[in-house]
């Protein structure tokens, strides 16, 4: 093989290997905000579905169910429960949780 071939052969390696790391991320990542959000499912039904008088998550878009979170977090909106609920979320694993119930329910 000679230097031009083996070079082009190392660049497409390492960008099979890239791709493969970053889609390996991204499913971790999933995981990891699929398991955080399975503590709304308590209250906000399965899949964020509501089966009763509490809101349902799954038509909220990621950047709105954010801010209802920060809100929350930094008590600028009331609600007991919630305001407890946000402040022991990372304002990444708020955004991680949205994005993971924007993804389910499109």
């Amino acid at each position: 093989m000679n230097y031009k071939r083996s070079a082009l052969y190392g660049v497409a390696l390492a960008v099979v290997f890239a791709i493969a790391g970053a889609s390996s991320a991204k499913a971790e990542d999933m995981a990891r905000a699929e398991l955080l959000a399975a503590n709304c499912y308590n209250c906000h039904g399965p899949k964020g579905e509501s089966l009763g008088i509490i809101p349902g998550l799954s038509d909220i878009k990621a950047s709105r169910m954010i801010g209802y979170m920060s809100d929350y977090k930094g008590d600028n909106k009331v609600a007991p429960i919630m305001n407890r609920i946000a402040k022991g979320y990372s304002d990444k694993e708020i955004e991680a949780i949205a994005n993971y119930f924007e993804k389910i329910n499109k």
